[in-house]
């Protein structure tokens, strides 16, 4: 048999969705894998996944791959369409705009954008554009797959300066270098894509911005153009809504109305500051979750917000986390800002000698932390370089392991439940970027999977999501609008013991290692206090709100009744409205400032002894007993209800 023939007959094995395996051809694609599976699954292939990452269908499977097909209709064939739209945005630039560079230009969760140089642009452009995107569309040209050498792609990418830096490093790690063309126009380009241009929907062109070259700010400032793309207008039409939507509800708008935070110039980028009825809103948060943690057994810590890099160097952030810190000299000694809490846990965990019977230990602290992100990638409360994490750790004996995963998971819904969060589950696995044996990862994973499938929870897996020092489970939630957002998680740690050396004394008296967990039932303060701003639109439920009642005289002449009345709120947060202002400029002041009720008192109700009452919702009640309206607010708020409610008993 010759050495073709030989190669011809050589078979590796994919490992299908459902756990079932194929045995396919060495030089299978993803293509030939569907059509093995069965001829319509083969025809209806759009793209593929292998161990997770979305390739091109003409992309070659290998020995072990986790292969998942990508069919029309999925999230996956949306993200391929508005891949190929970003290439149509691109053709379109170049048609309409001379002498323009080319950088990236990628899909996105809500739709895609490309990056250009010497690009002279604004929104007014957009309509011509969008007519040119339209031309390309109904010409519907075919999208060819090229692979090519790197010489020839050299060639081909002579007058594209940013192309050619990714062409390098593609050819430094031995990479495929592959073209996608349609028409005249083609770009250096991984994939995957549809079949022709006429396979794209519709197209929307949203936003101009500026972003560095691969999000370095010392890199070039680019030109970013962000578009989305749907199967039809309907879907189009109900995205942009929710976009309108989620303008309404930036918490950097309402944030700035409800005087909550500011990031301001003077002080640095990223660097929150938190007003009165922000930091109110925080203690809230802050008080609630410290009450859940002291019923559970953990006893708050407080570590510095800087520590000697030996530290970090020991916790293995240095070699894995040091671009993300603030690092800096003092003397001889090289300190940096703490990215996390961690190690400093460890730290005190270390300071003692502990007994068997001594375990689980449960640390907690509300601390600060610092990371530093690039500006351009600095949003609000989003993305910033200094944030507080509601952390916990736990140091516990292996068999003690699933009972304290569960306790913290039955905390985490609790927190979940209370703002009426649905979320969703999810294991991630090592990430390449890691420290720690493959014996000490598979353990750890092992723990972790036996906890969430004992329970029978549903859970997604993300493949290379987890911590560098080992895998979590991870919360994602929805808000109002129906945006998913990351939120808290539960991490397994076998390696921080073993880099720090703890220990405790087993019942057999000898030295045993603890297993340290990681958790936060918020995430961090910054991020949930962002989303909880949108989630509600400003209209907080009664126990987190700022001010939690206004009282409005209707005249200067029942100001001193408003404040008697007042008086008999004083374990509210409430405020008296004194100004010479109408009674229907004082309720859209209330209402503006998003209060969960409002108190009016005028002649009558000063000579009845009551009052009327008012929420948000612009429902109002007369002749209401002081003593019945307050006993309403200790139950609202003590029950912690999302919404007002006494006018809807």
């Amino acid at each position: 048999m010759s050495e073709s023939d030989s190669q011809s007959q050589e078979q590796i094995t994919v490992v299908l969705p459902d756990g079932s395996e194929l045995d396919v051809a060495a030089d299978a694609t993803v293509e030939d894998c569907a059509y093995e599976i069965g001829p319509g699954l083969g025809r209806d292939t759009v793209a593929g996944k292998l161990d997770g990452d979305l390739v091109a269908k003409e992309q070659p499977v290998y020995d072990g791959a986790a292969l998942e097909i990508v069919t029309e209709g999925s999230d996956e064939s949306l993200r391929v369409m508005r891949h190929s739209a970003a290439h149509c945005l691109a053709q379109a630039v170049e048609r309409h705009f001379d002498d323009v560079d080319l950088a990236i230009g990628p899909p996105t969760d809500d739709g895609f954008y490309y990056d250009f140089d010497n690009l002279e642009i604004d929104e007014d452009d957009f309509a011509a554009l969008e007519d040119e995107i339209e031309e390309i569309i109904e010409a519907d040209y075919e999208i060819e797959r090229e692979e090519v050498s790197v010489e020839e792609a050299r060639e081909r990418l002579a007058d594209e300066p940013y192309k050619l830096e990714l062409l390098e490093e593609l050819a430094e790690e031995g990479q495929q270098v592959t073209f996608y063309s349609q028409g005249e126009w083609e770009d250096l380009c991984a994939g995957p894509h549809v079949e022709s241009t006429g396979e794209i929907g519709v197209v929307k062109l949203l936003e101009i911005a500026g972003a560095y070259w691969r999000g370095d700010e010392e890199n070039t400032m680019q030109t970013r153009i962000y578009g989305t793309a749907f199967e039809d207008e309907s879907d189009l039409e109900e995205f942009l809504e929710r976009l309108e939507q989620a303008e309404e509800r930036d918490h950097r708008k309402i944030g700035n109305e409800m005087d909550l935070f500011s990031i301001q110039d003077v002080t640095g980028p990223g660097l929150p500051l938190y007003h009165p009825p922000g930091k109110t809103i925080l203690r809230q948060l802050e008080r609630f979750v410290e009450d859940l943690n002291e019923e559970s057994g953990y006893d708050y810590v407080e570590t510095p917000h800087v520590f000697k890099t030996d530290l970090w160097h020991r916790s293995g952030h240095y070699e894995n986390y040091k671009d993300d810190m603030f690092i800096f000299d003092v003397g001889d000694d090289e300190f940096g800002l703490k990215p996390m809490n961690c190690p400093g846990h460890a730290a005190i965990f270390q300071d003692h000698s502990w007994s068997y019977r001594d375990l689980p230990i449960r640390y907690a602290e509300n601390g600060k932390v610092y990371r530093k992100e690039q500006r351009g990638e600095l949003s609000g409360l989003s993305r910033v370089w200094a944030f507080t994490i509601d952390d916990g750790h736990l140091f516990v004996r292996p068999d003690q392991i699933e009972r304290e995963v569960e306790g913290i998971m039955d905390l985490i819904v609790d927190v979940l439940e209370t703002f009426d969060l649905e979320y969703e589950m999810a294991l991630a696995t090592r990430p390449e970027k890691s420290v720690g044996s493959d014996e000490i990862w598979e353990r750890a994973e092992s723990q972790l999977k036996s906890v969430l499938e004992s329970r029978n929870l549903d859970y997604d897996l993300e493949e290379g999501d987890g911590a560098f020092y080992g895998p979590k489970i991870d919360f994602a939630f929805e808000d109002a609008i129906g945006r998913g957002w990351d939120g808290p998680t539960v991490q397994l740690d076998f390696n921080m013991p073993e880099r720090f050396d703890l220990s405790y004394v087993g019942e057999d008296n000898e030295e045993h290692r603890p297993v340290m967990i990681h958790r936060a039932l918020y995430g961090s303060y910054e991020r949930f206090f962002m989303m909880l701003i949108e989630h509600f639109e400003g209209k907080f439920p009664l126990w987190l709100a700022p001010e939690q009642v206004r009282v409005l005289p209707i005249s200067d002449d029942n100001l001193g009744y408003a404040h008697r009345v007042a008086n008999e709120f004083d374990d509210f947060r409430v405020e008296v409205d004194g100004r010479d202002s109408t009674l229907e400029r004082k309720i859209r002041a209330a209402h503006d400032d998003r209060v969960p009720y409002q108190i009016i008192v005028g002649d009558n109700e000063e000579e009845d002894g009551n009052i009327s009452v008012r929420d948000r919702f612009e429902e109002q009640e007369y002749d209401v007993e002081i003593e019945t309206f307050r006993e309403h607010l200790e139950g609202e708020r003590d029950e912690q209800r999302i919404e007002p409610d006494f006018l809807a008993e």
